[in-house]
């Protein structure tokens, strides 16, 4: 689930343009980090207990997940004027995430049996958080181009004025677009997780 969304804010760099502006440009630059908390257990409880005592907490929410992911929108915009008219010349969108996982210390003292339903739940984590990385980038890249393509104005204030809606409303999107998924996963978490199991305990028994 994402632990953190920041509103996106454009600064303005403008430049006072004497001829025919250059072909606008944009790039969308995405960075991911990964970090982790420890657990210990060796028995699925203690694992489940550990998991709900030192999980990351949510923002606004006194209950702890097994993983989570900050997300954090960012960037800048060129403005260029010529001709009594402002436009955009560049466009940088920023989206900078960091996923928080599980890890197992007590993995060595645990059964065979335990370590196949951790690597299977750790890896439905991994997925999920990876998901929630991908609809990040995926906004981010709706905000260039959106951005991108608004049309000339004339003065850069309005400009930016506008350049600045279209950021409130796509991360608006973004964040719901990320609470849908969090439902649906959950709706489907246990169903998922006996097909997983199923799965990799079958490929386990053919070895």
């Amino acid at each position: 689930m994402p632990l953190a969304s920041h509103k996106f804010t454009l600064s303005c760099a403008l430049l006072l343009a004497v001829c025919i502006p250059d072909v606008a440009g944009a790039e969308v630059i995405a960075r991911k980090t990964i970090s982790y908390f420890d657990i210990k257990g060796s028995t699925a409880d203690e694992l489940d207990a550990a998991l709900n005592q030192r999980g990351p907490l949510a923002i606004g929410s006194s209950s702890h997940h097994p993983g989570a992911t900050k997300i954090r929108f960012g960037g800048n915009a060129t403005y260029s004027e010529a001709n009594g008219r402002c436009r955009i010349s560049s466009v940088k969108v920023t989206v900078d995430t960091e996923i928080i996982l599980p890890r197992w210390r007590d993995r060595r003292h645990a059964s065979k049996q335990l370590s196949m339903i951790w690597d299977t739940l750790a890896a439905d984590i991994r997925r999920h958080e990876d998901r929630h990385v991908e609809i990040a980038r995926q906004h981010a890249r709706q905000m260039e181009k959106q951005i991108l393509a608004l049309p000339s104005a004339g003065n850069c204030d309005t400009l930016q004025e506008r350049a600045n809606a279209v950021t409130s409303r796509e991360t608006e999107r973004h964040d719901a677009d990320q609470a849908r998924f969090d439902r649906i996963e959950a709706l489907n978490f246990t169903s998922r997780m006996q097909r997983l199991l199923y799965y990799r305990s079958r490929q386990g028994n053919s070895q």
